[in-house]
């Protein structure tokens, strides 16, 4: 082996070793177990807390964080993991738990859709961190000032960090919340009981409560010797010391605020800086305020006065002087980042309760069942694929294979690496990736076909396979790239999940098919033993006059797009939108498996309940041949219905139980949204395709000519209205799933279409003779082979989707499988007769040069 190929086997060696280390250990270990591994010195207590923990385990196996959480109680665990130096933490229990679930969790992290949970996406009221003053100058006019009295950035931080509070309560494991634009914070609960889920949603409602409470002019004394007063209790909060470390302060307080002092006195609060620099805040009262300010600062000189935010200490000044103005000063030993929350905790930005605009509900057996289904969609897929390419390229199959095994490996060391959450989306994201994974070994393997035939060496022909195909790969793959990170960016949830499996996926692809087959083929020559790359052959060397036929195939296309469209618009009309898109309720129900119930049925019962109409219909998971009831119910924007507005679900659930007790239905997720994220989901599936499209174009152009791009983008959109027009007819909703299909489609429309323009180029380049549509044509014939294997993997690999993934990547598989099939179609009659016709059947500029100079040198004798 030379050194330059002893290199490259070194670097794909660390590669995949370093994979399979980010990816280990896969799958999570029970937290329990974990934690009486790791606890030092136990006694009968810890005995009693495993055991207690051991027996809840058996009740909800799926509650491990908050079974311990019960478990241990009021006790002290804090002497068992001495390591972890918890004692200073604010809640040690939660922060030693917290700890040991990050240990025993699995490197592939699974999304709400998977590991079952609750989701929310709650809007805070930001108006009122705005205050609008008039001013009246000497000569009369009056203008008006609006003054933002907090940053937003920092009252979402502050509104962040009071929901986790509450929520590390729940007894939940890695709650993830974080805010979700200007005015939105998202929360993610896994593993949330199914008696926790209306605790936790009314807790996550509800307004934050601003006190100002009288510290006991004994307080410390008191902390020392362990007694609290009645009327009194103890806070704590951690604070940085002059030194620079962090450090427990402990104060009591009075239960109930001084005269009832709240932060409803507060009018605003603002970060200074003092004499020396130091950050101090500022804060004015409103008149009541001041003057109940006024006559406790007076009465209390050099005591303390705690600022407690729902039920949390966040500081605790000294009174030095009566505050009788209605602005006050607050300095201490703050930095700005601690100034600035003091600051956003006086305005207190939870002041008005939070309201929930979308939430989205899994059981975690329904968790369960859709890891069960994904994994066998991506097995069936893997195998399919790999057995048509071993099948059809023999030998080069193999090699493909190999590298296709690595592309996975490496795909989710990636992932794991990085920290991405596994969806069900995400999943279809790696199945997806698995079926184009092998496009560019089929245009590799398919250029080293040519050049055999042409004559050429094996070595030669190795060589400029790979020389040739290369352009074309970078240029397809670049396309889709396009589309995927765009999902990233403008996606939400699973379908941004989505983007990101698929941008690593595409990229991973390129990696495996360009140097690790390669690198396998250079040392089998090297070692002289590959003589010869025997493969089949589907297509054979055709001359179809595809042009033909291009203007009936145009016409019959937007026939078609025009009647699909037309009865989705005007027939289905709202229907068509689904609840993420139009807002409103979607449940879906488990139910006896033995019970026949007609949807008719169904609909009559849920008809009492008075929410509105509701769309009723049965899913069946082929895999599992298991069958849900999902019923939606949209937001129709009528006040007098009981509309998603109300607890809709909890109506129906009862309505269908109460009728048809033998089913025994019971909620298995749910997803409801409110108008207005449901307009704003809408609105970004448009521009995101917008997007797309426009990026596509200036690429395209960039790298061939404007008519080549302004026929890629024709057929793109083709492509996008003729799937929604099939998708409309058979009766499904638009969702967030069906958007990330429709980018999916952009991306394999172009990359299918590139591949033909690429050799369309070449042809012209290479001054083949002949007008421009026998070149055309010429080109078709030429790439037909690889057009019909790559549409064929992707189509398996879905295929495998559609029957098994079940639930959302159902929709998406449908979605994509039509796109497949039109987005190879549209690649010849669409992309390339729009080009033909604007170039009136003359040559485009980049193969004139060539013509002119075929045509006009003389010939030898």
């Amino acid at each position: 082996m030379n050194r330059n190929h002893f290199w490259k086997l070194v670097f794909i060696g660390l590669v995949v070793a370093w994979s399979l280390y980010e990816m280990y250990p896969p799958k999570g270990r029970d937290l329990v177990q974990v934690f009486q591994e790791r606890a030092r010195g136990s006694d009968g207590t810890f005995s009693n807390i495993v055991y207690m923990a051991r027996e809840l385990q058996k009740a909800q196996p799926d509650r491990a964080f908050g079974n311990l959480q019960t478990a241990i109680g009021t006790n002290d665990i804090t002497k068992y993991f001495p390591f972890m130096q918890a004692k200073n933490e604010l809640y040690p229990t939660t922060a030693i738990l917290n700890r040991l679930q990050r240990e025993a969790a699995g490197r592939i992290k699974l999304g709400i859709d998977l590991q079952g949970g609750t989701l929310f996406l709650v809007s805070m009221d930001t108006n009122r961190l705005v205050n609008i003053e008039t001013i009246t100058n000497s000569s009369g006019q009056v203008t008006t000032v609006t003054n933002q009295l907090s940053g937003l950035e920092g009252a979402l931080s502050q509104a962040v960090e009071v929901l986790r509070r509450r929520v590390d309560r729940f007894g939940v494991a890695e709650p993830i919340i974080q805010p979700a634009g200007n005015n939105r914070i998202m929360i993610q609960l896994p593993g949330l009981s199914e008696s926790d889920k209306e605790s936790a949603k009314k807790q996550i409602q509800r307004a934050a409560f601003l006190e100002f409470r009288m510290v006991h002019e004994d307080s410390d004394k008191l902390i020392e010797s362990g007694e609290v007063p009645p009327g009194y209790v103890l806070l704590k909060r951690k604070e940085r010391s002059s030194t620079g470390r962090e450090e427990m302060t402990k104060v009591i307080v009075k239960k109930k605020p001084e005269r009832g002092l709240t932060g409803s006195a507060i009018k605003s609060a603002m970060v200074t800086r003092g004499n020396m620099g130091e950050p101090e805040i500022d804060f004015t009262l409103n008149p009541d305020g001041a003057a109940l300010f006024g006559e406790i600062t007076r009465e209390n000189i050099g005591r303390r006065l705690a600022i407690v935010l729902d039920g949390e200490l966040y500081s605790a000044p000294v009174i030095q002087g009566a505050i009788e103005t209605g602005r006050g000063q607050i300095t201490g030993r703050f930095d700005l980042a601690e100034a600035f929350e003091l600051a956003n905790v006086l305005e207190n930005p939870l002041k008005a309760p939070l309201q929930i605009e979308y939430s989205n509900d899994v059981d975690p057996t329904l968790g369960k069942d859709s890891i069960r289904s994904g994994i066998k969609a991506s097995i069936y897929g893997v195998i399919a694929v790999a057995a048509f390419m071993l099948i059809y390229y023999l030998f080069a199959g193999v090699v493909a294979n190999v590298a296709l095994m690595l592309n996975i490996v490496i795909l989710l060391g990636v992932m794991c690496s990085i920290g991405t959450t596994l969806t069900l989306p995400g999943i279809a994201g790696v199945v997806l990736t698995i079926g184009m994974a092998v496009d560019a070994n089929v245009l590799i393997f398919e250029r080293i076909r040519e050049e055999l035939a042409a004559g050429k060496s094996m070595r030669g022909a190795l060589s400029a396979g790979y020389d040739k195909a290369f352009g074309t790969i970078f240029d397809s793959n670049l396309t889709t790239l396009i589309s995927s990170v765009i999902l990233i960016f403008m996606g939400t949830g699973p379908v941004k999940g989505f983007g990101v499996t698929l941008t690593i996926g595409v990229t991973v692809s390129m990696f495996s098919a360009l140097v690790v087959t390669r690198l396998i083929f250079d040392w089998l020559l090297a070692k002289n033993l590959l003589k010869s790359l025997r493969m089949l052959q589907l297509v054979r060397a055709k001359k179809i006059n595809f042009m033909r036929w291009a203007l009936p195939a145009f016409v019959t296309s937007w026939v078609l797009i025009l009647a699909g469209n037309g009865y989705g618009i005007f027939v289905r009309g709202h229907d068509v939108l689904g609840v993420e898109f139009a807002g409103g309720e979607t449940l879906t129900l488990g139910f006896d498996q033995t019970q026949n119930i007609s949807v008719e049925q169904l609909r009559s019962s849920i008809a009492k309940t008075g929410v509105g109409e509701a769309l009723i219909g049965y899913q069946k998971d082929v895999g599992a041949g298991t069958r849900t009831l999902r019923v939606t119910v949209r937001d129709t924007g009528d006040k007098k219905s009981a509309g998603p507005a109300e607890d809709v679900s909890k109506k129906v659930i009862t309505q269908l139980q109460t009728d048809f007790k033998a089913a025994k239905f019971e909620k298995l997720g749910g997803d409801k949204v409110g108008p207005t994220v449901g307009a704003e989901l809408r609105n970004t599936a448009i521009y995101a395709s917008l997007l797309a499209l426009f990026g596509i174009l200036i690429y395209v152009a960039f790298r061939y000519e404007f008519s080549f791009a302004v026929g890629a983008v024709i057929a793109i959109i083709h492509d996008i209205l003729m799937t929604l027009g099939w998708y409309f007819l058979v009766g499904r909703e638009l969702n967030a799933t069906t958007v990330a299909a429709v980018l999916t489609i952009i991306g394999f429309s172009i990359n299918d279409t590139i591949v033909i323009f690429d050799r369309i180029r070449e042809d012209l380049k290479l001054g083949m003779r002949g007008t421009f549509r026998e070149v055309m044509n010429q080109a078709l014939n030429q790439t037909l082979s690889r057009t019909i294997i790559t549409s064929g993997t992707v189509f398996l690999a879905t295929f495998s989707l559609y029957i098994f993934g079940g639930g959302p990547v159902n929709d998406f598989a449908f979605t994509f499988l039509i796109g497949i099939i039109t987005g190879t179609y549209s690649s010849i009659y669409i992309a390339s007769a729009i080009v033909l016709w604007w170039h009136k059947g003359q040559r485009p500029h980049i193969g004139s040069q060539v013509a002119m100079q075929s045509e006009t040198t003389p010939v030898k004798a």
